[in-house]
């Protein structure tokens, strides 16, 4: 027969399986097991050390914080049956381990705060043995979710399953499953791990947030989108991700937000081919690279601005385009690219621009494309310019662009002209 012990040593706590256990004082077993965890079917017995023996029975009951350094272990074999049930808002203030295959199911409306200034999580499942974290009722939006404020960089989830959440926002007016935000320098590593059924985002990364480490993980049947994230972060992602999968929005939705960093920024395709998704105005200050393969979709009126500081390398194959369109696949419906950069780095190449010219980009000018600035340069070739509400590209005066712009490339459908160059 299983028993569950506390044992408290070295001001921690630690929940781990074994034939029968003691605790020789029932100061720490009121501490460790009473305060902390309680269960209506297990029976507390006196022991012949003096102790208490903790008998099995049905998911133990996570009542208080976690204020000491604890470790949860795996007590119950089926991967169906919940290991803890947490029936109240809870705070994570002190190192929490989770060991493989334990099973932590969520009262309605709970919430988890993995806090800073102490709080961590370390949860390592294994492919066999994963850690589920679900919904008491296995239904979406049944529990809040994760808020993880914590900056350690010892934050981790392996094999991790985190389902039935977002019943109430955990940011704003947003859901999220995970929100890890980025006023307190937030980060975790994730790898091999699953959202899913979960009535609003898998994850929501805030601007100042770091994924210090993300692989092989897979998003599927959320309400939203799969991911929330901003644009610093997105070249953490990996290719072997899974963004699609009966989501309500298959793609990787980038937050109004911009990149700002003295290295180049790489924006990877995914093997299952998940466009992102941009809104707002979208700003470079940075060297960004986009892979061949990728599609990005615009939101209405969003705008991608290189500013001064930055540069954009978008170059396809004849085979694998970089594809700049509407969300939609409306015309008119995004105001465009406009590049204030004199970068030579700066080029569209193999490349599709899409549906832009929805409102005025610069200088009352609609345009899909648009250099504009003193000394301000783009080489655009072999590219597809299609659906402007406006002209195809405006080029504004003292700025530059190839000189065979209008034969090496390909415009469809603009509403005005397909090149507008200011003398």
């Amino acid at each position: 027969m299983k028993t569950a012990m506390y044992n408290s040593q070295n001001a921690s706590t630690q929940l781990v399986r074994t034939s029968a256990v003691t605790v020789s004082k029932l100061f720490l077993l009121v501490l460790a097991c009473v305060s902390l965890m309680t269960s209506c079917k297990e029976t507390i017995e006196p022991d012949p050390d003096g102790g208490v023996v903790v008998q099995p029975g049905d998911a133990l009951a996570i009542k208080d914080d976690i204020n000491v350094k604890t470790t949860l272990v795996d007590r119950i074999q089926d991967p169906n049956l919940p290991d803890y049930i947490v029936a109240e808002n809870f705070n994570i203030n002190h190192e929490l381990t989770i060991n493989p295959g334990v099973v932590i199911a969520f009262e309605r409306d709970v919430r988890v705060n993995i806090n800073d200034d102490g709080g961590v999580i370390i949860a390592k499942g294994t492919a066999e043995k994963k850690i589920r974290l679900v919904g008491v009722q296995k239904t979406k939006g049944y529990w809040t979710g994760i808020v993880l404020y914590s900056g350690s960089n010892a934050n981790v989830m392996e094999h991790v399953e985190i389902m039935h959440a977002c019943s109430r926002p955990t940011y704003s007016d947003i859901k999220s499953a995970l929100f890890i935000p980025g006023s307190s320098g937030a980060q975790i590593a994730l790898n091999n791990c699953l959202f899913s059924q979960n009535e609003g985002y898998g994850i929501y990364i805030y601007e100042g947030a770091t994924l210090r480490q993300f692989s092989q993980n897979t998003f599927s049947n959320n309400t939203e989108a799969g991911i929330l994230i901003d644009a610093m972060n997105v070249s953490k992602l990996d290719p072997a991700s899974k963004f699609t999968g009966g989501n309500g929005r298959d793609v990787v939705e980038v937050t109004p937000s911009g990149m700002e960093d003295k290295a180049e920024i790489v924006w990877k395709g995914f093997e299952d081919k998940t466009p992102y998704l941009i809104s707002g105005d979208f700003a470079v200050s940075s060297g960004w690279k986009i892979n061949p393969g990728v599609t990005l979709k615009m939101d209405r009126d969003a705008v991608i601005r290189i500013n001064s500081e930055g540069y954009i390398m978008a170059k396809g194959t004849a085979t694998q385009k970089v594809v700049f369109t509407s969300a939609n696949g409306a015309p008119a419906y995004w105001r465009g690219i406009i590049c204030y950069s004199s970068d030579n780095s700066n080029t569209l190449e193999h490349a599709e621009v899409r549906n832009a010219g929805g409102n005025t980009i610069v200088s009352g000018k609609k345009a899909n494309v648009a250099v504009y600035g003193n000394g301000s340069a783009l080489t655009i070739k072999n590219t597809v310019i299609s659906g402007s509400g406006g002209h195809g590209v405006f080029v504004s005066y003292g700025s530059s662009v190839n000189d065979d712009l209008t034969t090496t490339n390909v415009f469809e459908s603009n509403a005005q002209t397909n090149v507008l160059i200011e003398e």
